[in-house]
Protein backbone atom coordinates (compact mmCIF):
# COMPACT_ATOMS: atom_id res chain seq x y z
CA UNK A 1 0.00 0.00 0.00
CA UNK A 2 1.57 3.17 -1.27
CA UNK A 3 1.87 5.74 1.58
CA UNK A 4 -0.76 7.86 0.36
CA UNK A 5 -3.70 5.57 0.55
CA UNK A 6 -6.62 5.82 2.60
CA UNK A 7 -6.52 3.17 5.50
CA UNK A 8 -8.39 0.30 5.12
CA UNK A 9 -9.16 1.03 8.88
CA UNK A 10 -10.08 4.85 8.50
CA UNK A 11 -13.43 5.07 8.77
CA UNK A 12 -13.33 2.53 11.80
CA UNK A 13 -10.40 5.01 12.90
CA UNK A 14 -13.21 8.07 12.82
CA UNK A 15 -15.56 5.86 14.31
CA UNK A 16 -14.03 4.76 16.97
CA UNK A 17 -12.79 8.68 17.86
CA UNK A 18 -16.33 9.44 17.91
CA UNK A 19 -16.98 6.16 20.75
CA UNK A 20 -14.52 7.37 22.92
CA UNK A 21 -15.62 10.88 22.93
CA UNK A 22 -19.09 8.95 23.97
CA UNK A 23 -17.27 6.88 26.34
CA UNK A 24 -15.38 9.69 27.61
CA UNK A 25 -19.10 11.52 28.66
CA UNK A 26 -20.18 8.29 29.95
CA UNK A 27 -17.20 7.88 32.40
CA UNK A 28 -15.68 11.26 33.16
CA UNK A 29 -19.14 12.56 33.78
CA UNK A 30 -20.70 11.30 36.57
CA UNK A 31 -17.22 11.82 38.59
CA UNK A 32 -17.29 15.80 37.24
CA UNK A 33 -20.51 15.90 38.79
CA UNK A 34 -20.03 14.02 41.80
CA UNK A 35 -16.65 16.40 42.56
CA UNK A 36 -18.15 19.65 41.54
CA UNK A 37 -21.02 18.97 43.74
CA UNK A 38 -19.33 17.63 46.68
CA UNK A 39 -16.65 20.81 46.15
CA UNK A 40 -20.26 23.24 46.06
CA UNK A 41 -21.85 21.64 49.08
CA UNK A 42 -19.14 20.71 51.35
CA UNK A 43 -19.49 24.55 52.64
CA UNK A 44 -22.56 24.88 52.87
CA UNK A 45 -24.49 21.61 54.55
CA UNK A 46 -21.21 19.77 55.73
CA UNK A 47 -20.58 16.39 56.35
CA UNK A 48 -23.82 15.30 54.22
CA UNK A 49 -22.37 16.73 51.31
CA UNK A 50 -21.18 13.09 50.42
CA UNK A 51 -24.63 11.90 50.76
CA UNK A 52 -26.15 14.54 48.24
CA UNK A 53 -23.07 13.86 45.83
CA UNK A 54 -23.33 10.47 45.65
CA UNK A 55 -27.03 10.62 44.74
CA UNK A 56 -26.30 13.28 42.09
CA UNK A 57 -23.50 10.90 40.76
CA UNK A 58 -25.75 8.32 40.84
CA UNK A 59 -28.44 10.26 38.67
CA UNK A 60 -25.37 11.22 36.66
CA UNK A 61 -24.78 7.77 36.02
CA UNK A 62 -27.86 7.00 34.68
CA UNK A 63 -28.09 9.45 32.79
CA UNK A 64 -24.95 8.83 30.89
CA UNK A 65 -25.84 4.87 30.41
CA UNK A 66 -28.88 6.81 28.57
CA UNK A 67 -27.13 8.78 26.61
CA UNK A 68 -24.61 5.76 25.64
CA UNK A 69 -28.41 4.00 24.38
CA UNK A 70 -29.67 6.78 22.84
CA UNK A 71 -26.39 7.08 20.83
CA UNK A 72 -25.93 3.24 20.06
CA UNK A 73 -29.40 1.86 20.55
CA UNK A 74 -27.82 -0.33 22.84
CA UNK A 75 -26.05 -0.80 26.37
CA UNK A 76 -22.72 -2.87 26.43
CA UNK A 77 -22.60 -5.03 29.27
CA UNK A 78 -20.34 -3.62 31.33
CA UNK A 79 -22.19 -0.50 31.73
CA UNK A 80 -25.22 -2.25 33.04
CA UNK A 81 -22.89 -3.83 35.65
CA UNK A 82 -21.15 -0.63 36.30
CA UNK A 83 -24.93 1.45 36.62
CA UNK A 84 -25.72 -2.10 39.29
CA UNK A 85 -22.62 -1.37 41.17
CA UNK A 86 -23.80 2.21 41.83
CA UNK A 87 -27.19 1.63 42.29
CA UNK A 88 -26.22 -0.72 44.72
CA UNK A 89 -22.90 1.06 46.94
CA UNK A 90 -24.73 4.56 45.88
CA UNK A 91 -28.19 2.93 47.32
CA UNK A 92 -26.36 1.64 50.78
CA UNK A 93 -24.16 4.77 50.88
CA UNK A 94 -27.75 7.16 51.03
CA UNK A 95 -29.73 4.24 52.98
CA UNK A 96 -27.32 3.70 55.92
CA UNK A 97 -25.73 7.30 55.95
CA UNK A 98 -22.23 5.98 55.65
CA UNK A 99 -19.53 6.87 53.28
CA UNK A 100 -18.13 3.77 53.39
CA UNK A 101 -20.06 2.14 50.77
CA UNK A 102 -19.29 4.88 48.10
CA UNK A 103 -15.48 4.69 49.07
CA UNK A 104 -15.31 0.93 48.43
CA UNK A 105 -17.39 0.82 45.15
CA UNK A 106 -14.22 1.31 42.76
CA UNK A 107 -12.28 -1.89 44.73
CA UNK A 108 -15.36 -3.74 43.23
CA UNK A 109 -15.69 -1.98 39.58
CA UNK A 110 -11.85 -2.46 39.09
CA UNK A 111 -11.73 -5.94 40.12
CA UNK A 112 -15.14 -6.55 37.96
CA UNK A 113 -13.07 -5.83 34.98
CA UNK A 114 -9.77 -7.39 35.88
CA UNK A 115 -11.77 -10.63 36.64
CA UNK A 116 -13.20 -9.93 33.28
CA UNK A 117 -10.65 -9.93 31.54
CA UNK A 118 -9.25 -12.91 33.28
CA UNK A 119 -11.54 -15.14 33.46
CA UNK A 120 -12.26 -14.86 29.56
CA UNK A 121 -8.76 -15.59 28.82
CA UNK A 122 -9.18 -18.38 31.11
CA UNK A 123 -12.14 -19.56 29.02
CA UNK A 124 -10.37 -19.34 25.34
CA UNK A 125 -11.75 -16.34 24.42
CA UNK A 126 -10.79 -12.43 24.67
CA UNK A 127 -13.03 -9.71 26.11
CA UNK A 128 -10.90 -6.63 25.18
CA UNK A 129 -11.12 -8.18 20.87
CA UNK A 130 -14.99 -8.22 21.78
CA UNK A 131 -15.52 -5.33 23.16
CA UNK A 132 -12.96 -3.20 20.54
CA UNK A 133 -12.65 -5.08 17.53
CA UNK A 134 -15.03 -3.55 15.82
CA UNK A 135 -12.32 -0.65 15.69
CA UNK A 136 -9.36 -2.24 14.75
CA UNK A 137 -7.74 -4.67 13.28
CA UNK A 138 -5.27 -6.52 14.70
CA UNK A 139 -3.50 -9.69 15.49
CA UNK A 140 -4.78 -12.24 17.79
CA UNK A 141 -1.15 -11.86 20.05
CA UNK A 142 -1.70 -8.23 20.34
CA UNK A 143 -5.22 -8.42 21.22
CA UNK A 144 -3.88 -11.09 23.99
CA UNK A 145 -1.26 -8.58 25.19
CA UNK A 146 -3.45 -5.55 25.33
CA UNK A 147 -6.09 -7.66 27.30
CA UNK A 148 -3.73 -8.98 29.89
CA UNK A 149 -1.79 -5.30 29.92
CA UNK A 150 -5.40 -3.96 31.23
CA UNK A 151 -5.81 -6.55 33.23
CA UNK A 152 -3.15 -6.02 34.93
CA UNK A 153 -3.98 -2.31 35.12
CA UNK A 154 -7.02 -2.73 36.92
CA UNK A 155 -6.05 -5.08 39.52
CA UNK A 156 -3.43 -1.88 40.27
CA UNK A 157 -6.36 0.42 40.20
CA UNK A 158 -8.06 -2.10 42.62
CA UNK A 159 -5.11 -2.05 44.98
CA UNK A 160 -4.65 1.57 45.00
CA UNK A 161 -8.37 2.12 45.34
CA UNK A 162 -8.17 -0.57 48.61
CA UNK A 163 -5.22 1.72 49.56
CA UNK A 164 -7.23 4.99 49.55
CA UNK A 165 -10.59 3.40 51.80
CA UNK A 166 -7.80 1.97 54.30
CA UNK A 167 -6.30 5.37 54.61
CA UNK A 168 -9.28 7.21 54.90
CA UNK A 169 -11.58 4.98 57.17
CA UNK A 170 -8.87 2.76 58.77
CA UNK A 171 -5.43 4.38 58.97
CA UNK A 172 -6.91 7.90 59.18
CA UNK A 173 -4.37 9.30 57.08
CA UNK A 174 -6.35 10.67 54.20
CA UNK A 175 -9.32 13.36 54.16
CA UNK A 176 -12.37 12.88 52.57
CA UNK A 177 -11.87 15.54 50.91
CA UNK A 178 -8.92 14.24 49.22
CA UNK A 179 -10.41 10.76 48.12
CA UNK A 180 -12.97 13.24 46.52
CA UNK A 181 -10.57 14.79 44.86
CA UNK A 182 -8.49 11.81 43.63
CA UNK A 183 -11.61 10.70 41.98
CA UNK A 184 -11.15 13.28 39.38
CA UNK A 185 -7.11 14.52 39.45
CA UNK A 186 -5.30 10.76 40.01
CA UNK A 187 -7.70 8.48 38.94
CA UNK A 188 -8.67 9.67 35.35
CA UNK A 189 -4.99 10.79 34.84
CA UNK A 190 -3.60 7.16 35.52
CA UNK A 191 -6.45 5.85 33.40
CA UNK A 192 -5.37 8.07 30.64
CA UNK A 193 -1.62 7.67 30.97
CA UNK A 194 -1.80 4.26 30.51
CA UNK A 195 -4.08 4.52 27.87
CA UNK A 196 -1.61 6.52 25.95
CA UNK A 197 1.00 4.03 26.93
CA UNK A 198 -0.59 1.49 24.88
CA UNK A 199 -1.04 3.43 21.49
CA UNK A 200 2.55 2.63 20.23
CA UNK A 201 1.66 -1.29 20.19
CA UNK A 202 -1.92 -0.50 18.96
CA UNK A 203 -0.30 1.86 16.25
CA UNK A 204 2.19 -0.24 15.10
CA UNK A 205 0.05 -3.73 14.89
CA UNK A 206 -3.50 -1.69 13.33
CA UNK A 207 -4.26 -3.33 10.08
CA UNK A 208 -2.35 -6.32 10.39
CA UNK A 209 -3.68 -9.78 9.45
CA UNK A 210 -3.22 -12.39 12.19
CA UNK A 211 -0.41 -14.42 11.36
CA UNK A 212 -1.09 -18.47 11.61
CA UNK A 213 0.10 -19.49 15.11
CA UNK A 214 2.47 -22.19 13.21
CA UNK A 215 3.71 -19.27 11.19
CA UNK A 216 4.62 -17.17 13.93
CA UNK A 217 8.36 -18.09 15.84
CA UNK A 218 8.07 -19.66 19.28
CA UNK A 219 8.72 -17.25 21.93
CA UNK A 220 9.89 -14.55 20.46
CA UNK A 221 6.89 -12.52 19.60
CA UNK A 222 5.00 -12.41 23.24
CA UNK A 223 7.74 -11.09 24.81
CA UNK A 224 8.62 -8.07 22.58
CA UNK A 225 5.81 -5.48 22.57
CA UNK A 226 5.04 -6.49 26.22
Amino acid sequence: MSADAPSPNADASRKQTTRGAGQLFVDLGPVIVFVLSYNILRGRIGEDAIFWATGLFMIATFAAIGYAWLKTRRIPPVLWVTGALVLVFGGLTILLQDRTFVIIKPIFVYLFYAGAIFGSHLLGFNLWKLLFGHAFTLPDRVWRILALRWGAFFVFMAALSAFFWLSVEVWGTMTEDFWVQSRLFVTFPLVFLFALLNVPITMKHIGDETAPASAQPAGDDRRADI
